[in-house]
């Protein structure tokens, strides 16, 4: 979502980068950080049709805009909040389509729940520690923007990440897992840019690693699971 603004950025160092990360506002509508802003769940659009109760943040660099949108937006059955953390939520949003495929594949391979919890206990903390290297500021990454939207993508039957995840984890290859799929899978590609930034970083992440070794170095899915359950505590 896009608003005008005549303020400044407020840190040079969330310019660069956010900048980084979706450059594509910038360079095609010169816009500043407090004329954008993001929406996050944990929603999926299938309940909101159904009209179930549904959470949403409304995150801007400007919290006053943050809470007009959350204010336009909030229903009987849709509760919202606004966030100052434009970046964190972003990237957290990138994240955990990335870790719904890892409990897809877990899925797929026949581990239980018990794992699962440990899976997502787990992710949580990578998303943590990523995006305090990436934009070091106070954040509470188990409020709902953040671990609540992981949950979500990471256990629901409407979660596409999830279900490319299952594939991969049954014994479709990439490609073929791909071309199964009705819708896409943004966490595919997410995989690949947040490993791409994490090069620089240099954030322990074995859950990305993980998903990365499977989906683009075509390893074998059985064994990287197997030793991904001795890096997780």
């Amino acid at each position: 979502m896009i608003f005008p603004s005549n303020s400044a950025p407020s840190s040079d160092f969330f310019v660069d980068n956010y900048y980084k990360t979706t450059p594509y506002f910038k360079e095609q509508f010169n816009l500043k950080l407090d004329a954008v802003a993001v929406i996050s769940g944990p929603c999926h659009a299938e309940e909101v049709a159904m009209e179930k109760l549904s959470f949403l943040t409304f995150a801007c660099e400007n919290i006053e805009t943050a809470t007009i949108l959350s204010n336009l937006f909030a229903t009987k059955f849709i509760k919202t909040h606004p966030s100052k953390d434009m970046l964190g939520v972003e990237l957290s949003s990138v994240l955990k389509n990335v870790y719904a495929i890892s409990s897809g594949i877990a899925h797929g391979l026949g581990y239980g729940d018990n794992f699962q919890a440990v899976l997502m206990s787990n992710a949580i903390r990578e998303i943590k520690k990523f995006i305090k290297a990436y934009y070091p500021i106070k954040r509470d990454t188990n409020k709902s923007a953040y671990l609540g939207d992981l949950l979500v993508t990471g256990y629901s039957q409407y979660s596409r990440n999830r279900t490319l995840g299952a594939m991969l984890g049954k014994g479709y290859s990439t490609k073929s897992a791909l071309m199964e799929m009705q819708m896409i899978a943004e966490g595919y590609y997410a995989t690949d840019s947040i490993h791409q930034l994490n090069e620089e970083l240099g954030v322990s992440m074995p859950i990305l690693d993980f998903v990365y070794g499977v989906i683009y170095e075509n390893k074998n899915v059985k064994e990287e699971a197997s030793k991904l359950t001795t890096l997780l505590n």
